[in-house]
């Protein structure tokens, strides 16, 4: 293979290159943790390392362009300048960071064409629509860790697209869980700590920064600087180093990637750990709220089945509140009296849903504006959105709602957007300034004459072409333009000596003569720069207007907050109508009181859900659960969970009635799987789920655990099971949901007064088992382990050698004998092996089988709820089904 050039090569003699290339190697030492995109023409070129990293990550053609002084060539991949924006979110997607270099001037004008960097795009500072996930933000997040061994990490982070600016301190016990609750597309660290950050947070992209980039002392004085103010006590920041050295980290990157603009940035707010309920990574995985177990994208989760949001901010609103259930009680009772008052008034709602369909992004809209990036059409798009925004805040007036006034209010921004933006843009403008017109005819007289002379030269030509003809006498002759000489008159050469003598001749041809007349020559000064003039003018306007709107970012960002949450309260509502969801009762006593509270993912996806009841208190903080396999515990399980997670994110609940106490956490150990990348096994995962509960559960943690101690021996399970079950009682006193197949641990509720045993209910037959789906107080009388191993297709004779298993281990048992080992005392003789293989006596044979299924059906009639037609119609269908079996004719 032979040998291409390498930054390395190429690099270390930067004064041998090319003005291009030394050009793209000086941008390339400046980021070296970049993509560099260099503008050539048409496309945009990236050489030698880059080239082909870029071939590997996104399979763009890897070719060759000049060669070093050594001759050593050099490796070049491009790509259509029109299709940057799509491998630009390829590139972002994958984590990587890219620098865009942009040409100054037109070619061949300089010996050496002028480039600039003009944007620098990385995971957390995305702001174009067209790289954004629809309905998710982009999160930069800034971390310093604690200067001491029990200290608290400095967390910053700012979401470009709506300029959502937070900070907060955090213990190191809460350090996953507040990195899984903010979510943030790019993590900023000192390099000291990025590698085992990376370790740490598997997935995340992690973007180093020298250390000096953290300092306290800078970032203070950043802060001042950005909310024009003398000191920052009004954010109770003193002494907070930590999240001033993250602050100025922050405010660093972001003011290098944007080059030229700073977004827009609302005043920092500090969270308290206090202010939300608090859920570690794990439970947000285990419940599936916006995203799958299996991380399947088009899987069905919390998020997207409760999505009927008419706007992409009223979606990302929805998701943030999901992801941020709140502690304050005041907050979520007013999400639920919009909600409430939605619900109420349907017809109202049904305005709401319509009109959101045609409201636009304005949360981007609106970062854009202070970017000064924002297109003509998304201008339009805000414009024509106001008068749709006035006209429900005046309907929410009229509805007498209280619980909507205050949104209300915020519907209705300074009238001088609407009327600049009305007088200044085109009905419909271009998508871009270079794609056509934008500002309206009448805005500016000036504008308006450089387009009449830019649209109309052909009507110019035939009108001047018409006066000289019947000036001159000369019929043939003609006014013309073309590219290279321009604007002329052309006659014959048998006509020449009959033009006027203000005619100046500009080219002699073989038949004819072309002139140029003092007037011909000033429309072509005017005519031909018309086009460049008008372009550059109504660029100059249009940043007039955006210049106009700059200043109101705050009040235009106070705007689209208001319609996300209107969005989202009536989305909220339309589905707790149609799914007869009710408000939750916030009360101040700790406990969890639920009556026929349902999973509200899976009831979406069934005809006929069991809804079941659950009541935790003083007195009764742990429930254990037994019961079968597909029995329904672990969705029952999570439907509490979420329950829980719905009230206090301030939605209704899938419920008939639901009384709900504070709740600081919730933790789930639910499932469990190896975790490879870092050598653990499943129960080793477990076990590191389990301590974490019990470190940090308290008596308002709500603790779901499924199955716990399945992933060792027996005895070694059940012990572990035992043991922590008792601490979460004792100790953490954490209201506790606890499934589990030991039916030792039932034993529980007899000596500690905390516990009660509750069971899913099942039925079987001979041939089969049922799941009724119901919890029932008490433990479960039995185990359908292998009644389920038959139904899920597990061979006959291996079922049945089960069955023998289980009856002598259930016989020593209950004479009181040791457990016997499967393969020792003769557990396996040749007697019971060759059993296992001949037809079981007690199984019935495949033509009774229709017979039971009619017993089953009888046996699950639903007698004292029958109408008298349903029972009538119920009687026929039974005799019909019976006739069949007994090969009579019904019909």
């Amino acid at each position: 293979m032979d040998p291409i050039a390498t930054d390395s090569t190429a690099f270390a003699d930067i004064d041998s290159l090319t003005p291009a290339m030394r050009q793209f190697a000086e941008v390339k030492l400046r980021y070296p943790g970049t993509l560099v995109l260099f503008r050539m023409g048409d496309f945009y070129e990236t050489f030698f390392d880059d080239a082909g990293k870029a071939n590997r990550l996104i399979g763009i053609t890897l070719t060759k362009r000049g060669k070093l002084a050594d001759g050593t060539p050099i490796p070049m991949a491009g790509i259509p300048a029109v299709s940057l924006d799509g491998y630009i979110a390829r590139l972002v997607k994958m984590g990587e960071s890219v620098v865009i270099v942009e040409q100054q001037g037109e070619p061949g004008k300089a010996a050496t064409m002028v480039r600039k960097i003009s944007r620098i795009i990385t995971p957390g500072t995305l702001t174009e629509t067209s790289l954004l996930p629809e309905k998710e933000d982009a999160v930069l997040l800034a971390l310093e860790p604690p200067a001491k061994k029990d200290g608290a990490w400095g967390f910053v982070w700012l979401t470009l697209s709506n300029g959502d600016f937070r900070a907060s301190e955090v213990p190191a016990a809460s350090f996953a869980g507040e990195v899984a609750r903010i979510n943030p597309s790019e993590i900023l660290a000192p390099e000291k700590i990025a590698r085992q950050l990376r370790s740490d947070l598997p997935g995340r992209t992690v973007t180093p920064l020298p250390a000096w980039h953290f300092d306290a002392e800078h970032g203070e004085a950043a802060l001042k600087k950005l909310f024009s103010v003398e000191t920052l006590d009004a954010w109770d920041l003193k002494d907070r180093t930590a999240i001033l050295a993250a602050a100025n980290a922050l405010l660093d990157y972001t003011a290098e990637t944007q080059v030229d603009m700073m977004p827009f940035i609302a005043p920092i707010v500090v969270e308290r750990e206090s202010e939300f309920v608090v859920i570690d990574p794990a439970s947000r995985r285990n419940l599936e709220i916006s995203e799958s177990i299996r991380r399947d994208t088009d899987a069905v989760t919390l998020f997207s089945v409760l999505d009927g949001c008419g706007t992409s901010m009223g979606s990302r609103e929805l998701r943030r509140r999901l992801h941020q259930p709140l502690r304050d009680a005041a907050l979520a009772r007013r999400r639920h009296d919009e909600i409430g008052a939605f619900v109420e008034n349907e017809a109202l709602r049904r305005d709401m849903l319509d009109a959101f369909r045609r409201v636009p992004d304005i949360e981007r809209i609106t970062s854009r504006i202070a970017l000064g990036s924002v297109r003509p059409r998304e201008l339009a798009s805000l414009r024509d959105a106001i008068p749709v925004a006035m006209e429900l805040s005046e309907k929410l007036k009229a509805s007498g709602e209280p619980g909507l006034g205050q949104l209300a209010a915020e519907l209705q921004p300074d009238p001088s957007i609407f009327e600049r933006l009305s007088k200044a843009l085109l009905d419909e403008p271009a998508v871009n300034l270079r794609d056509g017109d934008v500002i309206r005819g009448g805005y500016d007289e000036e504008l308006d004459q450089l387009r009449t002379l830019r649209d109309n030269t052909g009507q110019f030509l035939i009108d001047l072409e018409t006066r000289e003809r019947a000036a001159t006498g000369i019929q043939t002759l003609r006014v013309e333009y073309n590219k290279v000489h321009g604007f002329y008159i052309e006659v014959t050469k048998a006509q020449a000596g009959n033009v006027p003598v203000h005619y100046h001749r500009r080219q002699t041809l073989k038949n004819t003569e072309r002139y140029i007349t003092p007037e011909l020559k000033d429309y072509e000064d005017k005519a031909l720069s018309a086009k460049e003039r008008s372009s550059a003018l109504e660029r100059s306007l249009y940043d007039d207007v955006v210049g106009m709107l700059q200043p109101k970012s705050a009040e235009l960002m106070a705007f689209a907050h208001a319609l996300a949450a209107l969005d989202v309260a009536a989305a909220l509502a339309e589905h707790a109508a149609s799914r007869s969801w009710v408000r939750p009762e916030l009360t101040a006593k700790t406990g969890i009181r639920i009556e026929a509270g349902r999973h509200p993912v899976i009831e979406t996806m069934v005809e006929t859900y069991v809804p079941n009841d659950c009541e935790l208190k003083d007195g009764r903080r742990m429930l254990v659960i037994t019961g079968p396999n597909m029995g329904g515990k672990s969705t029952y399980m999570r439907s509490v969970a979420l329950i829980v997670l719905l009230a206090w994110a301030g939605s209704f609940v899938p419920a008939a009635s639901a009384q709900i106490g504070p709740v600081d956490r919730i933790h789930t150990r639910i499932g469990a799987s190896d975790d490879l990348s870092r050598g653990q096994s499943t129960f080793m995962v477990e076990m590191t789920e389990a301590a974490a509960i019990l470190h940090q559960a308290t008596p308002q943690s709500l603790v779901l655990m499924d199955e716990i101690g399945r992933g060792t021996s027996t005895y070694d399970g059940l012990s572990l099971a035992g043991a922590i079950a008792q601490a979460l009682v004792e100790e953490t006193r954490s209201l506790t949901l606890f499934a589990t197949h030991y039916f030792e641990l039932t034993s529980l509720a007899e000596s500690l007064r905390e516990v009660a045993n509750v069971h899913v209910s099942a039925t079987q037959s001979k041939s089969r088992i049922v799941f009724l789906h119901e919890i029932a107080e008490g433990p479960a009388n039995r185990s359908y382990g292998i009644a389920v191993a038959k139904l899920a297709g597990i061979p006959a004779h291996v079922v049945r050698r089960a069955r023998t298993f289980l009856t002598k281990l259930e016989n020593a048992g209950s004479a009181g004998a040791p457990q016997p080992g499967l393969f020792t005392d003769g557990f396996w003789a040749p007697e019971d092996v060759a059993a296992d293989i001949l037809p079981e006596v007690e199984e019935l044979p495949p033509e009774a089988e229709p017979s039971m299924r009619l017993a089953e059906k009888l046996a699950n009639l639903d007698v004292d709820n029958l109408s008298p037609r349903d029972a009538l119609a119920m009687l026929f269908e039974l005799s019909h089904e019976a006739g069949r079996i007994f090969g009579r004719d019904q019909d």
